[in-house]
């Protein structure tokens, strides 16, 4: 199923998967959003990023790029009941989260 992504079960305090896991029990309706908010929110910090934001920022970039052209699909063992939306309108903004972290 294209889009579809799955998250399995890790110890809690793992921001990354934390995140995918919110992102799972978030109304379909919500998810774009929450991509969006979590890679505006990396950009927006000024000064230094504290590692959980970087990694939420990361698991969020990763699943826009699964859906670009070419892009490694997001594992299949770890996917939701629902597909994610089209997330490719969050390219940009993906790359530029990315940048901020490596330039921190």
């Amino acid at each position: 199923m294209p889009g579809a992504v799955a998250f399995r079960q890790v110890p809690p305090g793992d921001p990354g998967p934390d995140f995918c896991g919110d992102l799972e029990e978030a109304a379909a309706g919500e998810r774009e959003g929450i991509v969006r908010g979590t890679l505006i929110r990396v950009i927006d910090t000024a000064g230094y990023l504290e590692a959980p934001e970087s990694e939420e920022a990361v698991a969020a970039a990763a699943l826009v790029a699964a859906q670009c052209p070419g892009g490694e699909p997001a594992d299949p063992i770890y996917g939701t009941e629902e597909p994610l939306p089209d997330l490719m309108g969050l390219r940009d903004l993906a790359l530029h989260a990315l940048g901020r972290l490596v330039t921190t």
